[in-house]
């Protein structure tokens, strides 16, 4: 089993965010959970499009950042990645450590922020994955430098965040929080949602080169996501490294 390890976190980090993602961290790993279903729900669809952009997970050393309780991260080990998770909400690492007891899974768990850790290895990953995490940080273009920090030349980083436009404002918000209720209200503000153009221009000034922007659809009758051109809600971009 790998040792986890706890460094110092920096600033770039929201207090009122890591208190709400601890307070509901019991329910990381429960599919019918107001918060996390629709994250059990994507994962095999997002973990397919990240195993097909980067051409095959076996082998690569790999990093969530933003890991969570987890998810991502052991379906990453599960297809043969050698996995780190990094994250500041404490309550859910814990979660995720206590999982990967039950699961068995190959995932080596920190209590670290995404600049520190790029600091203590620069260079050290071939893929970072940094999933619904963009929108809940002070400063996104921080968080994109670090993971580009944390990149070898030619690895693959893959972004996912929300649209910021009048159609996320109803979908993600009005929709989803308050109508279909499908997260719970206050999960998202709409001033720290990304558009596209801002965040490749985020991967450009730190050194990563753009190369697919795909986006992510919900079906409310079905309860199914599915992939496609219109990145106008959430979205996936993926960069490589120089």
């Amino acid at each position: 089993m790998s040792t986890d390890t706890q460094e110092r976190p920096t600033a770039n980090v929201d207090a009122a965010e890591l208190a709400k993602f601890g307070a509901l961290a019991h329910q990381w790993w429960d599919p019918e959970s107001e918060m996390f279903g629709p994250l059990h729900r994507m994962n095999p669809l997002r973990l397919a499009h990240i195993e097909r952009l980067a051409g095959g997970l076996a082998g690569k050393r790999a990093i969530d950042v933003g890991c969570g309780g987890g998810i991502l991260a052991e379906a990453l080990a599960a297809r043969g990645a050698q996995v780190t998770g990094i994250d500041l909400a404490e309550k859910s690492l814990k979660v995720a450590m206590l999982h990967r007891l039950e699961s068995g899974a190959a995932v080596e768990y920190r209590l670290v922020a995404a600049e520190d850790a790029a600091a203590a290895e620069p260079g050290a990953y071939d893929l970072v994955t940094c999933m619904e995490m963009l929108e809940h940080v002070p400063d996104a273009a921080s968080t994109v430098r670090a993971c580009a920090g944390l990149l070898k030349p030619g690895g693959l980083a893959v972004f996912s965040t929300i649209n910021r436009n009048p159609k996320s404002f109803l979908f993600a918000i009005v929709g989803a929080e308050y109508v279909l209720r499908l997260l719970p209200r206050g999960t998202h503000e709409y001033a720290k949602f990304v558009t596209p153009s801002e965040l490749a221009a985020h991967c450009r000034a730190a050194g990563l080169t753009p190369c697919d922007i795909t986006g992510l659809a919900y079906n409310p009758l079905t309860k199914a996501f599915a992939l496609g051109g219109d990145a106008g809600v959430n979205y996936f971009l993926a960069a490589r490294k120089g």
